[in-house]
């Protein structure tokens, strides 16, 4: 994934306040967007929409990571091993697991991270 095929936004959303899932992010061509939901030391979660053919490179992860598809189909790739999702799905990937998704066609996901309980 390049860095200006990027968009991100650090901001949390509004708290005490009513959010439709699918609608806290925007696809944007030929971009990978990142919406913040809720950022603490012990985790964070992340709306995340992935714009058809597009890439989140591979990398190793520190902590667990909670993924759920919320439109769309999704490839997801965790110690090279291939994973279907599609809405609705979920999957937990483990803590210093190699992962990367793949979009072959633009799919949005919230992503959990759970810091709590492991060493940075």
């Amino acid at each position: 994934m390049d860095r200006h095929k990027v968009g991100s936004d650090r901001t949390e959303l509004e708290k005490e306040k009513y959010h439709i899932t699918v609608e806290i992010i925007e696809y944007m061509p030929n971009k990978v967007m990142r919406k913040a939901i809720m950022k603490k030391p012990t985790g964070s979660i992340t709306a995340v929409a992935v714009d058809a053919g597009e890439k989140i490179s591979e990398r190793i992860t520190a902590f667990d990571i909670y993924v759920q598809i919320i439109e769309g189909t999704a490839e997801i790739s965790i110690d090279r091993k291939k994973y279907h999702l599609k809405s609705g799905g979920y999957i937990v990937i483990p803590a210093h697991s190699l992962c990367g998704f793949s979009a072959n066609e633009k799919f949005k996901m919230i992503k959990t991270v759970i810091k709590s309980g492991y060493e940075e």
